[in-house]
């Protein structure tokens, strides 16, 4: 047992600064004890309170979700927003907007062609015509269908592009040679499906007269 006059033998320390030595020995092995600073004891008190109220919060008033939870909210409501905007550019598409408004919109029509190149080329290339050059004047067929050989598998209308593309090949089609196009409606505004069925109708000018009124 210590002989420090300055460290007193108690089982726990009682004053700010002050040092103890507790009684208890093991192999004769003392412990110290001191007060614990004031930020810890607040931090450890104010975490037995936090407890409480966030199980109350979550369990009892519903005012915490988890992650997985709110994400599945916000999708929902972004899905809502989608179909809203489809909705109503639905309602002021018909193939003579295609082709007389749209179609004619150089804008238009260039953003059709970057939408095409960044997420089509791979399955339909890049001029279109579902195959791709590997030198020597040779190419090889691509997924795809051809775009621009004047043959339309799912209709030969702006709007039946525009909903192919939306909600892409129909359930009971095999597709082309088992390959079937996914449904850019899940990842692209309605606006940039209307850009990309310009963008055809511009590089079909035969199968795409200007519509008569």
């Amino acid at each position: 047992m210590s002989e420090d006059p300055e460290i007193k033998v108690a089982s726990y320390a009682k004053k700010k600064g002050q040092i103890v030595m507790r009684p208890h020995e093991y192999d004769g092995i003392q412990e110290y004890d001191q007060t614990l600073p004031n930020w810890w004891l607040f931090i450890f008190y104010g975490a037995i309170l936090f407890f409480p109220l966030c199980w109350l919060a979550y369990y009892q008033f519903g005012m915490m979700r988890p992650d997985g939870e709110r994400v599945a909210v916000q999708m929902a409501q972004i899905e809502k927003v989608k179909a809203k905007a489809l909705d109503e550019m639905l309602a002021k598409l018909d193939d003579k907007v295609l082709i007389n408004k749209w179609a004619k919109d150089d804008q238009t029509v260039a953003n059709g062609r970057e939408t095409f190149m960044a997420n089509c080329t791979a399955c339909h290339g890049q001029n279109l015509s579902a195959r791709m050059d590997i030198g020597n004047g040779q190419s090889v067929p691509l997924p795809g269908l051809s775009l621009i050989d004047g043959q339309w598998k799912y209709g030969s209308h702006p709007m039946d592009i525009f909903k192919l593309i939306n909600a892409g090949t129909p359930p009971d089609s095999a597709g082309n040679n088992g390959a079937k196009m996914e449904a850019w409606g899940l990842k692209m505004a309605p606006i940039k499906i209307v850009e990309l069925v310009s963008f055809i109708i511009r590089q079909n000018p035969k199968d795409f007269p200007e519509a008569q009124n």
